[in-house]
């Protein structure tokens, strides 16, 4: 991983420097400033690809968590059916057995359950409200005497 980084750094390094040479020289200073921003972007893309192979790693466990299950229902339903199948089969033979030596009586036949009684009418629904306000009652002019006035 150290390996990528360095080369990642170099390659990084060595495009920014190129852009600026056709600018003009630069000095010292300017590229060790380049040489450690690109160690530092070198670092930074590293952890990413660190995080994204992580998280394919996590999501191909859960894919074959998910598929073991699917298989381990598929099995588990398959054999209940079949446990189930045979003990349906089971029954019947042991039936069979037991009704060929002893025959029995035919049971008496249930009186049929009463019919509940239908609603004889549907209740009507509610009718609208029809209010109407009455206007107040016109007061009556009062008489004015001679002396209030």
């Amino acid at each position: 991983m150290k390996t990528k980084k360095k080369s990642l750094a170099t390659e990084i390094a060595s495009s920014i420097e190129t852009k600026l040479t056709e600018i003009g020289e630069q000095s010292k200073k300017v590229k060790k400033a380049i040489e450690k921003s690109a160690t530092k972007l070198a670092d930074r893309v590293a952890k990413l690809f660190k995080k994204e192979e992580e998280k394919k790693k996590k999501q191909l466990a859960k894919a074959k968590k998910k598929a073991d299950q699917k298989t381990k229902k598929a099995v588990k339903k398959a054999k209940s059916s079949t446990v189930k199948a045979a003990t349906a089969e089971k029954p019947v033979a042991v039936a069979a057995q037991k009704e060929t030596p002893q025959p029995k009586a035919a049971p008496a036949p249930k009186a049929a359950p009463k019919p509940k009684p239908a609603a004889t009418a549907a209740p009507k629904p509610a009718s609208p409200r029809t209010t109407t306000r009455k206007a107040p009652a016109p007061k009556a002019p009062t008489e004015t005497t001679p002396s209030e006035s």
